[in-house]
């Protein structure tokens, strides 16, 4: 839709800055399949300082990297005509959770509304009053609830962020099978080490690719434009008709807040650290739980089965190991869904190895019964204390994270944490 944009106004109109792709809150119960929002920084013509952001139809588009003229309302009413048709044309409003919105505003909301958006729940009259306030051009569809989203990306204020690179398909080939050739995209993964979330070679699962029938064909993410440029030429696929390079707040973890687990709320996502209290154990469906606790509360924490090899990890832990778990919180039963965890220290596990062995005779005592101390047969001596040996742990101190394949876009890949 903001390529569409882009094309229509390009010749009247200079775009500031890079387009905008800005995720939100992953675990609102009604939210779109990625929940994201799209913005474009508009002015006019004129000024130094351009950029190549992207290119449609065989044509260049270029960002301006300094504010120009702020636009009049004659240029707002004209913005809005367009945005209105093009929203409306492309739209898919006949889906139960799309409920697209446009916003037009000259200040720029607080950065807070974005912080709350991305964490917790807002609701609709909140986003009304402030539009309202800040005398917004806006224009909702069915329940409206895409105005929160807008709003949101126009108040982003990055501390971090990354980019991507979006290839757009040709119209005639909306709906059809994707060609993307995954072993271009996985020399991509090898070679331009900025980028992620590229393939998951265990899973077999090329990420760049979206699942849903939109105009997208493939989106590569990482830290620098110039090495996103690189991997566009590098993936081979079926032809390119558009593509744009977009700022966003993907892969920064943006989402997550440090809590105490007495004040973990439904629909956060969270970083909660504590003790285990309960040895892992398996569900039906192949999902894998533990217990956690840190004084204030126990809470349950999940690796689900799309999370595939990370179960392997979770079921390595003990009662007694010191964690921090990260996830989106499940309502009912509150729960941890696990986008990553760091195990900050691991506990002894030892393991019965022989009974005790008689200090007269030096043979083994055998046991007098359940829970019962030990008794040579032969000298009539007792202990209580059994062989133990230190068994050697399945995991290490560190971080672990869900695979490529089960990866939420706001999820902070492990490479930007430790690199």
């Amino acid at each position: 839709m903001v390529r569409t944009i882009i094309e229509k106004i390009i010749k009247k109109y200079e775009i500031i800055g890079y387009p905008r792709l800005v995720r939100l809150n992953p675990n609102i119960p009604w939210k779109t399949r990625g929940n994201g929002s799209l913005c474009l920084c508009i002015g006019k013509k004129g000024g130094e300082g351009k950029r190549k952001i992207g290119e449609i139809n065989g044509d260049d588009i270029f960002c301006n990297t300094i504010f120009t003229k702020e636009l009049d309302e004659n240029d707002l009413e004209y913005l809005h005509m367009i945005i209105q048709g093009i929203l409306k044309k492309q739209a898919y409003t006949t889906e139960e959770n799309t409920n697209p919105g446009f916003v037009m505003l000259l200040p720029r909301p607080n950065v807070e509304f974005y912080k709350k958006t991305v964490t917790r729940i807002v609701s609709l009259t909140e986003v009304l009053e402030i539009l309202q306030a800040l005398h917004a051009r806006y224009e909702g569809y069915k329940n409206k609830r895409g105005l929160i989203g807008a709003t949101a990306a126009i108040a982003w204020e990055p501390k971090d962020r990354t980019f991507e690179v979006i290839a757009y398909r040709s119209n005639e080939r909306w709906g059809t099978k994707r060609k993307v050739d995954p072993s271009s995209v996985k020399k991509l993964d090898e070679t331009l080490l900025s980028t992620f979330d590229n393939y998951d070679y265990r899973n077999r699962h090329n990420r760049i690719v979206p699942n849903s029938p939109c105009p997208i064909l493939f989106g590569i993410r990482g830290d620098d434009v110039k090495e996103l440029m690189v991997g566009l030429s590098m993936v081979k696929s079926e032809s390119i008709n558009s593509w744009l390079v977009f700022e966003s707040n993907q892969g920064t973890d943006d989402h997550l807040q440090q809590k105490k687990i007495n004040e973990i709320q439904p629909f956060e996502s969270v970083i909660a650290e504590g003790n285990v209290t309960k040895n892992p154990w398996s569900i039906k469906g192949g999902h894998v739980l533990f217990n956690l606790t840190d004084g204030t509360g126990t809470i349950t924490c999940a690796a689900y089965e799309p999370t595939k090899e990370f179960r392997t990890i979770v079921r390595g832990l003990c009662v007694g190991d010191v964690v921090k778990a990260y996830g989106g919180v499940r309502e009912h039963p509150l729960t941890i869904n696990l986008e990553k965890i760091f195990i900050k220290k691991l506990t002894k596990v030892w393991k019965k190895t022989e009974n005790p062995i008689c200090p007269i005779c030096g043979k083994h005592m055998k046991s007098k019964g359940t829970k019962q101390a030990y008794k040579c047969i032969v000298c009539k001596t007792t202990s209580t204390q059994p062989r133990f040996t230190e068994q050697k742990r399945s995991i290490s101190q560190g971080f672990y994270e869900v695979p490529v394949c089960a990866r939420r876009h706001l999820s902070k890949p492990l490479k930007r944490i430790i690199a």
